[in-house]
Order: C-alpha cells, then sequence, then structure tokens
C-alpha cells in the first residue's frame, strides 16, 4: 500500500525483468500473503527472522546488537521514574490537601502533559549546548561503561520523566484507599508505629497496582524510546524501525516488530507472575 517495492528496492532500478522474478520467487513474495506469512512464521519457530534486503544479514543478529541498548535505556528510564515516583506519590498520601500533595498534583500532570521528543530537545538546549554538561550523541565508547553511563543519563531522563507522574499519582490513590482499610486502622489501634504500618502493611498492598503500572510502561518505553533514540542518535530497536521504514527494508521491520511486541509481552507476564506472588489474593484465584 505505501510506495517501495520490495523487489525494486532489493535489486535496484536497472535489474532485468527475469532477475526480479527471480528474486521474488526466491524471497516467496510471488505467493498469496497468507502463503507468505506462513512461511514467515514457520521459519520464526526455528529462529530465522529473515536476512536484511541490502546486506543479506541475518536479521536475527541485528536484533541480538540492537535491543540491549534499548532494553538498557527502557530500564534506566522506569528505574528512575520508580525510584522518584513512588516516593512522592507515598508522601503525597500520607499529607494529603497539603502543599506537598497540591505539588505532587501539578508535578505528576506537569510531567505527563509534556511529549518526551520535547523534554529530549530542551535537555539537549539546556545540558548539552548551554551548560556543556552531557554528551549531545551516541551511546558512548564500547567497553567504557562510565563513559555509556554518561551518554545513557540524558536520554533516560527525557524518556522516564513522563512516568514520573503515572507512578507519583498511582501510588498516591493506591495509599489513600489501602491507608482507609480496616487492618489499618486495627494496626494503628493496636499501637504500632507509623513506620511500622506505612512499610510493613500499607505500602505492600499498595504497591501491587504500581509494579503492573512499571511493566506495562516498560513495554511502552520499548516502543516510545524511538524519539530519544533518534533525537540522541542512539542505537536500538526503535532506530533501527525507523531507519528500515525509511529504506523499506521489510525483513528487518518484520523482525523488529515481532522481537518488540514479544518482548512486551514476556515482560507484563512478568510482572502479573511478581504481582501473583507477593499477594496471596491473586495467587489463590488462579
Amino acid at each position: 500500500m505505501i510506495p517501495g517495492d520490495p523487489v525494486s528496492i532489493a535489486l535496484g532500478p536497472r535489474a532485468t525483468p527475469e532477475i526480479q522474478a527471480a528474486y521474488a520467487a526466491k524471497m516467496h513474495l510471488d505467493k498469496p500473503l497468507i502463503y507468505q506469512f506462513l512461511i514467515f512464521m514457520g521459519n520464526v519457530l526455528q529462529g530465522d527472522l529473515g536476512a536484511d534486503v541490502f546486506s543479506d544479514r541475518s536479521v536475527t543478529t541485528t536484533m541480538a546488537e540492537q535491543l540491549p541498548f534499548t532494553v538498557t535505556l527502557a530500564v534506566s528510564a522506569i528505574g528512575w521514574a520508580a525510584l522518584v515516583g513512588i516516593p512522592l506519590g507515598c508522601l503525597s498520601a500520607l499529607k494529603p490537601n497539603t502543599w506537598l500533595d497540591r505539588f505532587t498534583g501539578v508535578l505528576s500532570v506537569g510531567t505527563i502533559a509534556i511529549p518526551s521528543f520535547l523534554v529530549s530537545i530542551w535537555a539537549i538546549l539546556l545540558f548539552s549546548v548551554t551548560l556543556r554538561w552531557m554528551p549531545v550523541i551516541g551511546a558512548g565508547e564500547s567497553g567504557n561503561i562510565l563513559d555509556q553511563v554518561h551518554h545513557l543519563i540524558l536520554p533516560a531522563f527525557a524518556v522516564g520523566l513522563g512516568w514520573v507522574g503515572y507512578l507519583a499519582r498511582m501510588v498516591r490513590a493506591s495509599m489513600l484507599e489501602v491507608m482507609g482499610e480496616n487492618y489499618i486502622r486495627s494496626a494503628r489501634a493496636f499501637g504500632l508505629r507509623s513506620r511500622t504500618i506505612i512499610f510493613r502493611y500499607a505500602l505492600k498492598v499498595a504497591i501491587l497496582p504500581t509494579i503492573t503500572l512499571i511493566g506495562i510502561g516498560f513495554g511502552s518505553l520499548l516502543s516510545g524510546a524511538v524519539f530519544a533514540e533518534i533525537i540522541f542518535s542512539r542505537p536500538g530497536i526503535g532506530k533501527l524501525i525507523y531507519d528500515m521504514v525509511l529504506s523499506r527494508n521489510f525483513p528487518v521491520i518484520q523482525g523488529a516488530v515481532l522481537v518488540t511486541v514479544g518482548l512486551y509481552v514476556f515482560v507484563t507476564l512478568i510482572a502479573d507472575l511478581v504481582v501473583s506472588w507477593l499477594d496471596p489474593r491473586v495467587r489463590d484465584s488462579l
């Protein structure tokens, strides 16, 4: 439906009709779409995602090289967002209708509303161009962990900023609900310390919806990181898909999308298993 024939892109405009027909037969492009899909899925079950149209390089190898960059960015982004958003939501719930609660509300709405690509641009202008604290592009020198971390700070900040608000609002709502439960009132009536009630009883239950949100957030960041990877010129699955769409390199696009979806399903499954492990009510209902 979009401009760009895979055969013409792979062979160039000067290929003869005979060569084009032979290549189409080799890649099964002369078959119906359902037949092409069945062949593709059969190869996937054998660990074969196809080959790059231009270099004839294995797509599986390309995915193995690019995926760690995207996973590292997603983990870093959701990690720092959780470290900031969860305590902020707890404090907001413990001090409702105070200046801290209102500040958290404004901060949450503000961070959720700002697009990650806009945060990326302003972060580059402020921390890289003006202050010269951070590098602008790239993923750092291979083998140099400190340099790679230095290059990771700005992209992780830009991608994770919006999730600070999501996590803070989720934790606040969960904590307010849990703090009104009967067993929390009973704990207070028995004279337990506030710190024990919050961290041992309330937060343990209130954190469960947040774990699910973190799993969904990590999966979303795998696809949402494309803006940061493009703006910061970082390698990764998102930038790879963007480049391959421009060049109409369909086998790489198919493999990258399939790997991203599979990883999303895997992460959300892990999040659900963690919730069921922490909450006996969920475990017993299975």
